[in-house]
């Protein structure tokens, strides 16, 4: 069997800072937000090239912040996808605003900067690009629409801990960011954890107020807020992981490079880097027309992939005042098509060469 993803082979390879590391914590009788946190949301900080790190129990909350704290509430519209994971539609949501769809970009799967301001209104709050699978939206046009119509841009970078653009590290980008720890992330937690990042100090700080309960000091509620705190154990974890996160990004972009290899005479899609940008590779995924029997001749080899995503956001039932069929028609041939194969860093060559080899086989008809 190859897994599309091993978290037991990553645990395994620093398990004993990782045991050390959660010892500490349950030796410290302090468990939530406290020195760990602290000590994680600087670390992370450095990484993330900004000022500021809100650390948070989940990448929903982050978002959830994040729109929060720029100033998005009921009535207004925010500007995103329908290609990506539906919290990023949910969270706008929950904040009592619209989301309005913007197709994507077929080669990067990113919000399309040239379809943007056909969909602002007089409403329109902030922009939320979503940089999927590991790869940075254009940001230097989606910021220049930003500036000029004065909307927030609120990167979505759960999937891109330590990928950049034009030279810079995604989330330093726009006026706030959001990263997911979910396990399955790049750099994930044991459990759940998120984070916000800025270098707006004003925006940290209300930021900090709303994860705990809007409380400036115990007891002391200045704001109505959540409960969304980080806890010291999921911090601990994370230090450990960030130590060896840039080993890992390289291991995943060597992997990467030796599947686009092996697979430039298949008739899939190949993942695409533009050359101002650094793809982190939380998925490799490729396209091909037929999908579902590719995918199912696969799993017959023990081998398994996953599909980012199968129905975008404005056809789900629960969203569906938001679009209709054809209305967003890259987004919609994408999510018919994509397939993403293993890709995490323990992955050998071994391996590699046998995925490429079998899904070639599955693509091009035979079983």
């Amino acid at each position: 069997m190859i897994p599309l993803l091993d978290l037991q082979a990553q645990y395994r390879s620093i398990k004993s800072e990782i045991d050390t590391a959660v010892l500490r914590v349950l030796d410290s009788g302090k468990y939530v937000l406290g020195d760990e946190v602290k000590a994680f949301e600087k670390e992370f900080a450095q990484h993330c090239g900004v000022s500021e790190v809100v650390a948070v129990n989940s990448g929903t909350s982050a978002l959830h912040l994040a729109l929060l704290a720029t100033g998005v509430s009921a009535g207004d519209e925010v500007v995103t996808v329908p290609f990506t994971f539906v919290a990023t539609v949910a969270t706008i949501t929950y904040t009592g605003a619209t989301p309005v769809f913007v197709d994507i970009d077929p080669v990067s799967y990113t919000l399309d900067p040239d379809k943007i301001e056909a969909r602002i209104t007089p409403r329109t709050k902030a922009i939320v690009p979503v940089h999927l699978y590991g790869h940075a939206a254009d940001m230097d046009p989606i910021l220049s629409i930003g500036q000029r119509h004065g909307l927030k841009v609120i990167e979505d970078a759960s999937q891109a801990h330590l990928g950049s653009y034009q030279g810079r590290p995604c989330g330093s980008l726009g006026d706030i960011a959001a990263f997911s720890f979910y396990p399955g992330k790049n750099f994930g937690a044991y459990g759940e954890g998120g984070a916000v990042v800025t270098n707006n100090d004003d925006l940290a700080r209300r930021m900090r107020m709303l994860r705990d309960w809007g409380q400036a000091k115990k007891y002391e509620h200045l704001l109505r807020g959540f409960n969304y705190r980080m806890d010291e154990i999921q911090a601990a974890i994370l230090r450990v992981k960030l130590r060896h996160l840039e080993g890992w990004t390289e291991a995943r972009r060597r992997n990467a490079t030796l599947y686009s290899s092996l697979l430039k005479s298949s008739p899939a899609v190949l993942p695409a880097e533009r050359s101002n940008c650094r793809h982190v590779y939380h998925a490799y995924t490729v396209r091909v027309p037929d999908r579902n029997s590719v995918q199912a001749k696969l799993q017959k080899k023990d081998i398994q992939t996953g599909v980012h995503y199968p129905v975008p956001v404005h056809l789900q039932p629960a969203y569906s005042e938001l679009g209709a069929p054809g209305d967003f028609p890259e987004a919609e041939r994408a999510a018919a098509e994509v397939l993403s194969l293993p890709i995490y860093p323990e992955l050998t060559t071994d391996q590699i060469t046998n995925v490429a080899s079998s899904f070639s086989t599955a693509a091009n008809g035979t079983s």
